[in-house]
């Protein structure tokens, strides 16, 4: 399912067709090296992380953080200062 979602949008973002084909094509030929199953939790991991080239994918892989969810960081509180603009100001 991911590696449907993840070509569409590849093929969809790239403003020439064949830069998105040969990023795709360099994605799916990752499965010989690391595994079809590692590859595809590396799809969901990039899908869930918003991030669509084939270099994110490889970095991904190398690093395993293809069995790790993505981390989730709670917020900040937001900073209150006399000399921080709110987003009014510059608008």
């Amino acid at each position: 399912m991911a590696r449907g979602v993840l070509i569409d949008v590849i093929l969809r973002d790239r403003p020439h067709p064949e830069h998105g084909f040969r990023s795709c094509l360099g994605i799916l030929g990752l499965a010989r090296s690391y595994g079809s199953e590692r590859v595809e939790a590396a799809w969901d991991r990039a899908l869930a992380i918003n991030t669509r080239t084939m270099t994110s994918v490889k970095s991904i892989l190398r690093n395993r953080l293809d069995g790790r969810p993505p981390d989730s960081s709670p917020e900040a509180p937001p900073i209150t200062h006399a000399n921080i603009r709110s987003p009014q100001f510059f608008h």
